[in-house]
C-alpha cells in the first residue's frame, strides 16, 4: 500500500456566523406573578367537637376505583383549629390547610357553612 491511501485528510467545517447582537429586556416580575404554595380548601361534616378549639371533620370524595373503574366514595378525617369553638357535630362546615399547629392539626377552621 502506498502513502497516499493510508492517510486520511483533515477536512475543515465551515464556522456558523455568530448571531447579531441582541439587546435584553429585563422583565420584573409583579408579586402576584411570584410562586405562592397552593393552599387546600376542603368541605367536609364535624364528627366531633370535644376537644378544646380542635375539631374532627370527615371530608368524604368520590373517585373512580382504579381497577373497576366505578365510583367509590373515599373519607378522610382532618383534625382542625377552631379558635372561637363556633362549629359543632353535625355541622357542615369549610377548612383550610396551614402550618402544621399540633402533631396532628395542620387544618383551620374558615367558616361554618350549615348548622
Amino acid at each position: 500500500m502506498s502513502a497516499e491511501t493510508t492517510q486520511t485528510k483533515a477536512v475543515k467545517t465551515p464556522k456558523k456566523a455568530k448571531p447579531a447582537a441582541t439587546t435584553q429586556v429585563a422583565v420584573q416580575a409583579e408579586p402576584s406573578d411570584a410562586k405562592r404554595p397552593v393552599v387546600k380548601e376542603r368541605v367536609g361534616e364535624v364528627i366531633s367537637d370535644k376537644m378544646d378549639k380542635t375539631i374532627v371533620v370527615k371530608v368524604v370524595r368520590r373517585v373512580p376505583h382504579l381497577k373497576f373503574k366505578k365510583i367509590v366514595k373515599v373519607s378522610n378525617k382532618f383534625y382542625v383549629h377552631d379558635e372561637k369553638n363556633e362549629a359543632k357535630t353535625g355541622d357542615k362546615v369549610s377548612i383550610r390547610e396551614t402550618r402544621p399547629l399540633s402533631k396532628l392539626k395542620r387544618w383551620e377552621l374558615i367558616s361554618v357553612l350549615k348548622q
